[in-house]
């Protein structure tokens, strides 16, 4: 039996040895809990050899950076005094240290996730420690879902996870049960004051290209300045500084080296080897000069820097971004979330009083987040989509997760799983799919090393998706030039990217004769994004505009910009010149020849008959595609089917105002639709809507005809519209809703139905009064439901009255009309009791030659 950790040595000096009582009581009763401590307190130290030393299984614990899993390894061991991989190691994407007698595992989350799907009950392990939950990365919320649904099947299995923030609470219901949440051992710490100094730039943090040069400079000054007071103040104090990305990093720590003379400045991000990781976190040897330290988010709570006194922060964070409308998803440079600034300013008071220089004036800060939005909700999802069918819970359906996937993005990754036919149309895996997860790379990548290894080569394969599926720099966009680099450099980047290819080579069977040259870059990129093939639309000074498969526009620059056709790796939104006006700029990409589009994009490529309504003709066109690029077009004629559909596309969309309606049309489909008002079925419904739904009910014959090519201009909708009435209702039509109304003098006066839309309007008659002598109650329509409403004119024609009751307008308002008119129009008649009076054959003769 292996030795026991021993705590007390290990703790020593830590602040959380305090709390260690607490959990293990807490542990005593539950076997999940949520611990929640500030960063750099000793809980990654201390609570991994607690829990081994209570089982005599493995435990495991996740980190969400590989080079935050190597460190926690490497000084555990070191603090428990034995080598790296016998009672401490850990196992990273291409890089293990583990052996039989390994007590603490530290693994990334994604290494987990995909050892569970070999193994769901875990056999072996008997804790897991699921570290800086509080960071929201999409695949330990993963894990938060399976390991509960693990734990229903073993009560055994003791499950940790640590925050850094008061998200402990949420942790902690989730972990639980329904009946109780999990237990939460809080640490805090007193801090030590904190001084708080502002130091906004001139110049612009961010443009359409990322952060400006004119503000790392600024953010390089502000730091060797007050590098300078602090040596002076506090030789042995180090500086933290916080840039956004490995770019930014090395261009500060380049620009602080050229103007801070006497320290050692140090960069620390995922791409230095891990060597120079190890130096960093170690510290300052005796003797050493003073450090600067230039990191990325890594510094902020997966990993601590001893001996800081100040830190400077830029108050930029990269994190990955979803543009649905491109079908994209990129890092993007934003303003950091609050609580990351509070944990990044809280590295300088660990030891002693600190001081805070944030790069932003107070307003701007105000202004950022309170915290960081998580993963799930902004990530491209294909890879937890699939892990998640592979677990048997497509889309995490009957996990306990913390966040559920957003509908819109889950829908869109399923779309494309289903594309690689890793999903079904259930949603659940595939054998292609289950072959697919077990390689560790996004699943189109993995789709691209499976399918491209037999045609261009295993080791062109996995060298393209060793560089695209790392971290590795493309300048100029040019993947197949990128690969060039890497094959002869001698960096730490070059070593790294070898080791990933030949993992991933390993991955599929070998292809011996298959010569792997550089011409067959393209065609792995577009096995993996078929629907970013693109073909050149636009040359400009600046470079080229490229339209994508998926319909998106995106500007090229450098030597790709002369090519004809690209197959893109990585595209993202971007502004100015670089996107030449798109929205978007490729980052990577390679050459595409014409058969290797034929291979990569077979199932995109569509030939057929597009016809279109037109300007009131039937149009069609035979395109030639790949997805939205349009290879070729001519003009044809349609079939009738297609010229019909056409049409009906045609009405869909811009509904029946693609047809000009007759008087006679209008006026019939007033009357129906009056009629369908007051008197509902059978009477049929003539709204937009409604006759949109039964076009084959009337209007069957005169889409057949547009279809043959006959205008819209000569097609009859009186005539259609007649189809629709109803029989035998159809024969008291004319009576119940005539044409024209006949007056007392015998005319035939035209009737205005109401519009179909105006759902209480009257039919107008517009007449002359001497007309209406002889009428003492107003006409009513569909069976006396409906009164006309009269516009009474002068014999000239003009407006006198408008009344929907004759009988009041005769007894009241008529007596003043009659004073104002009979001096008028004297020739006319005006009765005393105009209800009574007959009109007499001169006045229905003189009244017909005033109408016309």
């Amino acid at each position: 039996m292996t030795a026991a950790f021993d705590l007390a040595a290990i703790g020593a000096g830590l602040s959380f040895a305090a709390a260690v009582d607490d959990l293990s009581h807490a542990l005593d009763g539950s076997q999940t809990v949520v611990v929640s401590a500030p960063p750099g307190t000793g809980k990654t130290t201390l609570v991994p050899p607690l829990l081994a030393s209570r089982s005599g299984g493995r435990v495991i614990v996740t980190q969400p950076r590989r080079v935050a899993a190597r460190a926690a390894a490497r000084r555990l061991a070191h603090l428990d005094g034995s080598a790296l991989g016998e009672r401490v190691g850990f196992t990273v994407r291409g890089e293990s240290a583990v052996g039989p007698s390994t007590r603490i595992e530290f693994v990334t989350a994604g290494v987990l996730l995909r050892r569970m799907l070999d193994d769901p009950g875990l056999d072996g392990v008997d804790a897991v420690i699921l570290d800086e939950v509080h960071e929201r990365a999409l695949e330990t919320d993963l894990l938060i879902g399976l390991l509960s649904e693990v734990r229903e099947l073993r009560d055994d299995l003791a499950v940790v996870a640590m925050s850094a923030t008061l998200d402990a609470v949420r942790f902690a219901a989730v972990l639980g049960t329904d009946d109780a949440p999990a237990p939460v051992v809080d640490h805090d710490v007193p801090a030590f004051p904190l001084t708080e100094r502002w130091a906004p730039s001139s110049a612009p943090r961010l443009d359409e290209r990322g952060v400006t040069w004119a503000f790392l400079d600024h953010v390089a000054q502000i730091t060797a300045s007050a590098a300078r007071d602090l040596r002076h103040d506090d030789p042995a104090a180090d500086v933290l500084v916080f840039a956004p990305g490995a770019r930014e990093v090395s261009e500060i720590a380049r620009r602080i080296s050229a103007a801070a003379d006497g320290f050692d400045v140090r960069e620390l991000h995922g791409q230095i080897p891990a060597a120079e990781q190890d130096a960093v976190i170690r510290g300052r040897a005796p003797g050493a000069p003073p450090r600067i330290i230039v990191s990325t988010s890594l510094a902020e709570s997966s990993l601590t820097v001893p001996g800081v006194r100040l830190v400077v922060d830029s108050c930029l964070a990269r994190h990955p971004q979803r543009d649905a409308a491109r079908g994209m998803t990129g890092l993007v440079t934003t303003a950091a979330p609050r609580s990351s600034c509070v944990q990044r300013a809280g590295r300088a008071t660990r030891q002693s009083p600190g001081t805070v220089i944030r790069c932003v004036d107070e307003r701007t800060y105000a202004a950022a987040p309170a915290r960081p939005a998580p993963e799930i909700a902004v990530a491209d999802l294909a890879d937890a989509a699939l892990l998640l069918a592979c677990w048997g819970a497509p889309g995490g359906a009957g996990l306990r997760m913390v966040d559920r996937p957003p509908a819109d993005n889950l829908a869109d990754a399923i779309t494309v799983l289903h594309g690689l036919g890793a999903v079904d149309d259930d949603g659940r895996a595939t054998p292609e799919g289950r072959a697919l997860v077990r390689v560790p790379t996004d699943p189109r990548l993995a789709r691209a090393l499976r399918d491209g290894s037999p045609v261009v080569g295993a080791s062109l394969a996995a060298e393209v998706v060793a560089l695209l599926g790392g971290d590795v720099r493309v300048a100029e966009a040019d993947v197949a030039q990128a690969l060039l680099a890497l094959r002869g450099g001698r960096t730490a980047e070059a070593r790294r990217w070898r080791r990933d290819a030949d993992r991933l080579e390993r991955l599929v069977p070998p292809t011996p004769g298959i010569r792997s040259d550089l011409d067959g870059t393209g065609l792995v990129i577009a096995l993996a994004f078929p629907e970013r093939i693109a073909q050149r639309v636009e040359r400009t000074a600046d470079g080229a505009t490229f339209l994508l498969a998926s319909g998106t526009r995106a500007g090229v620059r450098g030597t790709l910009a002369a090519s004809e056709w690209i197959a893109v790796a990585d595209v993202t939104r971007a502004g100015g010149r670089a996107a030449a006006g798109s929205g978007a700029l490729v980052r990577a990409a390679a050459v595409l020849t014409e058969p290797q589009r034929e291979i990569a994009a077979s199932h995109l490529m569509t030939d057929r008959v597009e016809a279109e309504f037109v300007g009131g003709r039937v149009q069609a066109r035979r395109e030639r595609r790949i997805g939205a690029i349009l290879r070729s077009s001519a003009p044809v004629r349609p079939t009738i089917d297609e010229g019909r559909d056409a049409v009906r596309r045609a009405l869909r969309r811009d509904g029946l105002s693609v047809f000009t309606w007759s008087e006679t049309a209008d006026a019939l489909r007033r009357r129906l639709a009056l009629l369908r008002r007051e008197l509902g079925d059978p009477w049929p419904e003539v709204t937009d809507a409604g006759l949109l739904a039964s076009l084959d009910s009337w209007l069957a014959s005169e889409l057949d005809a547009l279809a043959g090519g006959t205008p819209a201009a000569r097609i009859d909708l009186a005539t259609a519209l007649r189809r629709l009435l109803p029989w035998p209702a159809a024969t008291r039509f004319e009576e119940l809703a005539p044409e024209r109304l006949e007056v007392p003098t015998g005319s035939r006066i035209r009737i205005d139905y109401p519009a179909v839309d105006e759902e209480s309007a009257r039919p107008v008659v517009a007449v002359k009064l001497q007309e209406c002598f002889g009428w003492a109650e107003t006409p009513r329509l569909v069976d006396g439901r409906v009164p006309v409403l009269f516009h009474l004119l002068s014999p000239a024609g003009r407006p006198l009255a408008v009344t929907d009751d004759l009988a009041s307008f005769w007894s009241g308002p008529y007596a003043q009309v009659r004073a104002e008119m009979r001096g008028r129009y004297p020739k006319h008649p005006w009765p005393e009791d105009p209800w009574a009076a007959a009109p007499t054959r001169w006045t229905k003769n003189r009244t017909a030659r005033e109408s016309g």
